[in-house]
């Protein structure tokens, strides 16, 4: 039954995230097409926009999460020596954490 359920939240992260992914890029895209960035200043500043750098933040997240849930299921169903799997899925997951620190750092310097 918990397995069930583990595989139908990750299901639901990976759908969620893979929607707001979509969606933030369009945006994106949208925002750029209508008002091209001039320079680097003119970038940093709309980013550092309370709204627009919590977008980001949710959209790093999001990418994180959809990650994760992809690259742990692949190697959970192809990855089959219980030691290789869990270094694997251990290290990918400091990978992740790693990344999301350095996008923290990042937005943080973005804001001051």
């Amino acid at each position: 039954m918990s397995r069930q359920l583990s595989g139908f939240s990750a299901w639901l992260v990976q759908r969620i995230s893979a929607l707001y992914l979509a969606f933030f890029l369009l945006l994106l895209f949208y925002r750029l097409l209508l008002h091209p960035v001039a320079d680097f200043q003119q970038w940093q500043d709309w980013v550092s926009h309370p709204f627009i750098s919590s977008l980001f933040l949710l959209f790093f997240l999001s990418l994180l999460l959809h990650a994760w849930v992809g690259i742990r299921d692949v190697i959970i169903d192809y990855v089959h020596p219980f030691a290789i799997r869990m270094t694997m899925l251990v290290l990918f997951a400091l990978t992740l954490v790693g990344l999301g620190v350095w996008i923290l750092r990042i937005m943080i310097g973005v804001q001051g």
